[in-house]
C-alpha cells in the first residue's frame, strides 16, 4: 500500500519483468480497480507491468462503499499526482499508458501534464471527459438505444426528481443515511452499467456488481465524477492534444460501443495525428469481448519493441 495525500492508501502492484519495458494500466469507471485480466494484455517478458487501484475502490482504503468515506479528495488532479507519487517510488523514468473507458481519460489527462514521463498510450473505449459524453450516457443521450433500461432508471428514483438530473438525484440517494435506499440506488444504477456495455443490451446485473461492496463503491465514485465533470475544462483534452505530438499511440474501439461512442476516438485522432484508430466492427464497450482483447495484446506487442 502506497500512503497518498488525504490519509488515504493506494494498493499497487507489479509483474513482468522487472527489467523490462515500464507500463501502467489505468482501469476505468472510475471505481472498477484492477483485474487479472489487465496482466494477461501484455507479454510477462517483455513488460514491467504496473498495476493500482484509483482511490475509494478496489483494494484502497479508505473504501467507498462505507457511508463515512469522504469523497472530497477523490478527483482526477489527485489521481494525477497518485500516479506520480508511484511512479517515483517506483523509480521509473518514462512508461506507456494503458488505459479504457473512464482510464483513457485519465490517461490523456496526466500525458498532457506530463508529457515527458510518457513513452507510448493505448487507450481503448475512448473517452475526452467531455460535457456531452457525459450527458451522453449518464443524462439520457444513450437511452434512444436503451429506453426500457433508461425508463427502469428514472422509475427507481421518488416521481418528483424523475425529471431532474438523474445524476444528482443518484447522488443523493446512494449518501441517504437509509441503507435500504442506498443499496436500491447502487442496484438500480449497476443494472445501467449492465445493459449498455454489448449490444443487444445484456439482461440482469452484471457479475462484477453483484458484490455489494463493489457495486457501491462504483456507484458513489461515478456519480461523484460525473457530477463534477471529472473536474476537466470541457473539450480541454481535445484542446491541448498538442501536447501529445511526440507519443505515439494505439487506439482501439468497438463499432457499437454505446458508452463511448467511436466518434470520441474519431475527434482524438484529428488532433493526434501520432495515434492509429483501429475499428472492431463486431464489438461494443465491453473490453474482454475477443476482439477487443485481439486488438490490445497486439497492440501492446507492437510497443514491447519499442524501448
Amino acid at each position: 500500500m502506497l500512503p497518498v495525500s488525504d490519509g488515504e492508501l493506494m494498493y499497487w502492484e507489479t509483474c513482468g519483468n522487472p527489467r523490462g519495458k515500464p507500463a501502467i494500466v489505468l482501469h476505468g469507471g472510475p471505481g472498477s480497480g484492477c483485474t487479472e485480466w489487465h496482466r494477461r494484455l501484455f507479454d510477462p517478458s517483455a513488460y514491467l507491468i504496473v498495476l493500482f487501484d484509483q482511490r475509494g475502490c478496489g483494494r484502497s482504503t479508505p473504501h467507498a462503499s462505507a457511508l463515512e468515506t469522504d469523497l472530497a479528495s477523490n478527483n482526477t488532479a489527485s489521481l494525477m499526482a497518485d500516479i506520480e507519487l508511484l511512479r517515483q517510488r517506483l523509480g521509473i523514468n518514462r512508461w506507456l499508458l494503458f488505459g479504457g473507458s473512464w482510464g483513457s481519460t485519465l490517461a490523456l489527462a496526466y500525458a498532457e501534464t506530463h508529457p515527458h514521463r510518457v513513452t507510448e498510450m493505448i487507450l481503448f473505449g475512448v473517452t475526452t471527459g467531455r460535457r456531452k459524453e457525459f450527458d451522453w450516457l449518464f443524462r439520457g443521450g444513450a437511452a434512444a438505444f436503451f429506453p426500457e433500461q433508461w425508463q427502469r432508471l428514472r422509475d427507481a428514483v421518488p416521481v418528483a426528481d424523475r425529471d431532474d438530473d438523474l445524476v444528482e438525484v443518484y447522488h443523493r440517494m446512494l449518501h441517504d443515511p437509509d441503507p435500504v435506499v442506498r443499496e436500491r440506488a447502487a442496484f438500480e444504477w449497476c443494472l445501467w452499467e449492465s445493459a449498455t456495455p454489448v449490444w443487444p443490451p445484456a439482461p440482469g446485473l452484471a457479475e462484477r456488481f453483484t458484490k455489494p461492496a463493489y457495486a457501491m463503491a462504483f456507484a458513489r465514485i461515478v456519480t461523484h465524477y460525473v457530477r463534477h465533470n471529472a473536474w476537466l475544462e470541457d473539450g480541454r483534452l481535445l484542446r491541448h492534444a498538442d501536447s501529445l505530438l511526440d507519443i505515439p499511440g494505439i487506439m482501439v474501439n468497438g463499432r457499437f460501443d454505446f458508452q463511448a461512442p467511436i466518434g470520441n476516438a474519431w475527434e482524438l485522432s484529428r488532433v493526434w495525428p501520432q495515434a492509429k484508430l483501429v475499428v472492431v466492427d463486431d464489438a461494443g464497450h465491453a473490453a474482454n469481448h475477443p476482439s477487443i482483447t485481439q486488438e490490445l495484446v497486439r497492440a501492446t506487442n507492437q510497443f514491447a519493441v519499442l524501448r
